[in-house]
């Protein structure tokens, strides 16, 4: 299927920090593929691995926007949740 791919890496202080943002987002694999492109998800220790093959530039382009958006959001709460928890 593939003429384009991406391989996007994220690498965390540390394994729970990696497995909870991996966690966060594994959750999406498979319910925002479709015919145009697919993305696998792994973890080692503290780095998390997406790996994005598209059919087209136009699909590759839309699935990096969406798993960029989908680790930032779990990065940001998972920051926030750290800062209540410190809080306390």
């Amino acid at each position: 299927m593939s003429s384009h791919d991406a391989t996007l890496e994220f690498d965390y202080e540390s394994a729970s920090r990696a497995r909870l943002v991996a966690e966060s987002v594994a959750r999406e694999i498979g319910e925002i593929d479709d015919e145009r492109s697919q993305t696998t998800i792994a973890r080692d220790e503290t780095t998390l691995v997406l790996e994005i093959d598209a059919a087209d530039a136009v699909a590759l382009r839309a699935a990096l926007n969406t798993w960029f958006s989908l680790v930032d959001v779990a990065e940001r709460t998972a920051d926030a949740g750290e800062r209540i928890l410190e809080s306390q």
